[in-house]
């Protein structure tokens, strides 16, 4: 008697180890597996370039690892389902879960209509370390601040239980099953940006197992401190192997904790309990991506500037460690977290433009672009968020430059106009005296461009918009 035929969707879990539903797929029958490009009911959050570029090459790695079988799809999830269950004989499908809104309704009508036909519908936990809903309070809502969420909400609940391995006894079903090629998805944006974009990337399970066990060799003894600093390597660069799953949480989580119970194993730690709670806040926040959580700020007086903007997008502010930052992310897809806070500072309160644009541009150039991180990492720095960082806390590029670049050796690396220019000058060029500047090759406005706002007058308007908010807040009462 042949197998059972059951589906095993891949979505962001590409990966075979440490997969849960993939696991019990294979000890279920004759497995189908499964991609579907569904960017008609993503809508407005169909992915952006650089993870679109990603996600290419991901798939190719996990064809590999699956001899050639992955069959890959594009349309409505929905649709596409349904159509391989009425054309051949699905006893089951099988997923891991993903927490966007449109995701999480769109996954239960289509295991309410599988249920429907008699089809086994199952989803499991592997993108996550705690569900949403097994971090809440005692009165049953979820955490708003982070420091009680992690240590009241995470570590007080079920210890994270160990990773398992890849399946030993995998039969893949043969057979094209109407699917396309990898190619034939169109992923790749074809304007010449994503070739040297990739070449600082090896997409895949293979290569995210590396990079951690680089990191664990290389980085982790310092992280606490070395991670503040762009040109150290105490950085894991795991964030796109973690959204696109092709290493698990739980795998990063007990790798690190096998390294030494020392505070920069506990820190690291920390650091996947943001990313907890971010997927919290979107669960149970479903406007995060486009909504203040905090109500106050849809009053915020706002710039309209697409000058502006577009400098901050080019990294031509005339700010070098700004501009380091947003060449790192054009250039590779990636930018230092540091980083991201000094530029999502300079946008929002020197420029005094809505973190939408840069929520949507960074959506768009990041291989590490998720919707849950984004987002609460925008409120966060806008001061609108859960959490959030304080709005008056305004990062000064200057000083940032000078205490976590001191020698310059990230911002040369990513603005090398400015590469002779003397330590004492280079985050702030314009003070340099003209024989400073004619030496090291640097023409203000020319070679390199003057600042777009002056700092201390930007910062005097940041605060008074946010007076005004306070203001308005107190003639309501």
């Amino acid at each position: 008697m042949a197998a059972k035929l059951v589906i095993h969707w891949f979505r962001q879990d590409l990966r075979l180890s440490d997969n849960p539903a993939l696991s019990e797929a294979a000890s279920a029958g004759r497995v189908l597996p499964i991609y579907i490009l569904d960017d008609d009911t993503a809508g407005a959050q169909q992915m952006g370039g650089a993870s679109r570029c990603w996600l290419h090459h991901s798939l190719g790695a996990l064809n590999d690892s699956l001899d050639g079988r992955l069959r890959v799809y594009r349309g409505r999830a929905d649709e596409v389902i349904a159509h391989l269950c009425a054309q051949h004989p699905v006893s089951a499908v099988y997923w891991n879960r993903c927490y966007e809104p449109w995701r999480t309704q769109r996954d239960q009508a289509i295991k309410s209509n599988l249920q429907q036909q008699g089809i086994g519908a199952h989803s499991h936990k592997a993108a996550l370390l705690w569900e949403p809903w097994e971090t809440l309070k005692k009165d049953g809502t979820p955490y708003k601040v982070f420091t009680p969420y992690y240590r009241k909400g995470c570590l007080n609940a079920a210890p994270v239980p160990p990773p398992v391995a890849a399946p030993t006894k995998l039969s893949l079903a043969r057979g094209d099953f109407g699917a396309l090629d990898i190619d034939q998805l169109d992923l790749l944006p074809g304007i010449g940006w994503e070739q040297p974009l990739m070449e600082h990337w090896q997409p895949g399970e293979a290569a995210a197992t590396g990079a951690l066990q680089d990191f664990i060799d290389d980085g982790l003894a310092d992280y606490q401190d070395g991670r503040n600093f762009p040109a150290r390597d105490n950085v894991s660069r795991l964030s796109p192997y973690l959204h696109w799953g092709e290493i698990s949480p739980r795998q990063v989580w007990h790798a690190v904790e096998l390294s030494g119970d020392n505070s920069n194993v506990d820190h690291f730690k920390s650091e996947l309990g943001w990313r907890e709670f971010s997927y919290t806040q979107l669960y149970y926040f479903p406007e995060l991506p486009h909504s203040n959580l905090q109500g106050k700020f849809d009053r915020f007086p706002w710039r309209q500037d697409e000058t502006l903007l577009r400098c901050w997008q080019r990294g031509q502010t005339g700010y070098p460690i700004v501009d380091a930052g947003m060449r790192e992310l054009w250039q590779t897809g990636y930018m230092h977290g540091r980083v991201r806070m000094i530029v999502g500072s300079f946008l929002v309160k020197n420029l005094l433009l809505h973190w939408h644009h840069g929520e949507a541009w960074f959506w768009d150039c990041l291989l590490d672009a998720d919707l849950a991180s984004n987002s609460a990492s925008w409120q966060w720095i806008a001061g609108c968020g859960a959490d959030a960082a304080p709005y008056f806390r305004i990062f000064n590029p200057v000083t940032q430059g000078e205490k976590f670049d001191r020698h310059g050796n990230y911002t040369r690396r990513y603005v090398p106009e400015l590469s002779a220019l003397p330590d004492k000058y280079l985050f702030q060029p314009w003070t340099a005296p003209a024989a400073v500047l004619a030496e090291a090759g640097v023409e203000l406005g020319k070679t390199y461009p003057r600042p777009v706002v002056d700092l201390k007058e930007s910062r005097e308007m940041a605060l008074a918009a946010f007076r005004s908010l306070r203001e308005m807040a107190a003639e309501k009462e």
